[in-house]
């Protein structure tokens, strides 16, 4: 069977490699780094003395819905610019979206992959006179060209959760020397110095967890019962979801963020990023929105395109892969607007996979020849 998310148990945690802080300081020296429990939290203390209320912050449709709540707490309008195919941006409706009280342009490196067009979202922010931020929840591990994803921008952020299996964690990157030197770190930045009872009962949760998936059935129940209609995007609550993400970084989270082998979980992701693509290759109903796997890139999941989603998750439910699921719910304004007809068929029609660092290649293998009979 292979779960969705890595465990507390993990051989990656084994207690010898050299940390996150130490692959963040060889990858992008030169940038300014903060922890925090949450990415949106990061996010709002970093553009918090760059902004005004009533101006705007230009931001992909193709992105879940409580990205834009720190934007919203700091007084400013959210704007939806239009992507393509390719996950780029589609410039003409960037650049129409742009106005004298943008703020910021926000780009998303999608699944541990560089958005399309980075440097274009670049020039565009320097004509506008307006900051860039790199949005890299998905990649913490991701490099390009030399440069570690999230640095891209003006200012960023990365998610650790997404990574490793803790509670919560995030990295807030400044590059430029404005942002540097406006930023003023609230009582939510840095790492909480003691175990907290939430570090407990995730540990425990884990254990739970862990055990139910011994029995998918069971596990598919208790799910079922916990999510009670989660699913529906008509019930995704982002306000409620960003207020509980407002704590520091928990102390569990900063253990393993220090324990962890960050080249090893990287080439475990590879590995089964690669295995996933051996095992759809003579599908024809399923397309992997990535065809390539550059050097440096540690890829969050692998995402595939397929007409019929509802069938090819049963399909691999039925084999044994608990957990894959769609990505992501997209914000109501975005769904009831025909601008974003991309983003809207992308996300009806898109599997994300695991590839995280707790599976085995050979398992990946076992399910894709059970997908053949």
């Amino acid at each position: 069977m292979i779960d969705a998310t890595p465990s507390v148990f993990d051989a990656s945690l084994s207690g010898t490699g050299a940390g996150i802080d130490a692959f963040i300081d060889r990858h992008a020296p030169d940038s300014m780094h903060t922890y925090y429990g949450s990415g949106k939290v990061a996010l709002r203390d970093g553009l918090a003395g760059l902004v005004e209320p009533g101006d705007n912050v230009v931001v992909p449709a193709f992105l879940s819905p409580a990205v834009v709540e720190p934007f919203h707490e700091l007084g400013l309008e959210s704007r939806y610019y239009a992507i393509e195919e390719s996950l780029a941006p589609d410039i003409a409706d960037l650049e129409a979206r742009i106005d004298v009280d943008t703020a910021a342009v926000v780009s998303v490196n999608y699944f541990g992959f560089p958005q399309p067009g980075l440097e274009r979202i670049a020039a565009l922010t320097d004509e506008y006179d307006c900051y860039h931020v790199d949005d890299n929840a998905h990649a913490p591990l991701s490099v390009r060209d030399g440069t570690l994803l999230g640095t891209h921008g003006d200012l960023g952020i990365t998610t650790l959760r997404k990574l490793l299996p803790v509670p919560d964690g995030a990295v807030l990157y400044c590059t430029d020397e404005t942002v540097t030197a406006q930023f003023a770190p609230s009582s939510l930045a840095g790492r909480s110095n003691r175990i907290a009872t939430a570090d407990c009962r995730f540990v425990a949760a884990s254990i739970a967890e862990r055990v139910l998936r011994t029995s998918p059935s069971l596990y598919r129940s208790v799910e079922a019962l916990l999510a009670d209609g989660t699913a529906d995007s008509s019930s995704v609550d982002p306000d409620g979801r960003y207020e509980a993400a407002k704590v520091p970084m928990s102390k569990l989270s900063a253990i393993v963020a220090d324990a962890v082998d960050p080249d090893a979980i990287r080439a475990a992701r590879r590995a089964n990023f690669r295995a996933w693509r051996r095992v759809v290759a003579d599908r024809e109903d399923v397309t992997p929105l990535f065809d390539r796997l550059p050097e440096g890139i540690s890829p969050y999941e692998f995402p595939v395109r397929t007409p019929d989603r509802a069938s090819f998750l049963a399909a691999l439910e039925e084999r044994g892969v608990v957990g894959a699921h769609s990505w992501p719910i997209l914000r109501e304004a975005v769904r009831e607007d025909d601008t974003y007809e991309t983003s809207i068929r992308l996300a009806d029609g898109l599997v994300a996979l695991p590839v995280h660092q707790g599976i085995e290649p050979s398992a990946i293998e076992t399910v894709g020849d059970r997908l053949r009979t």
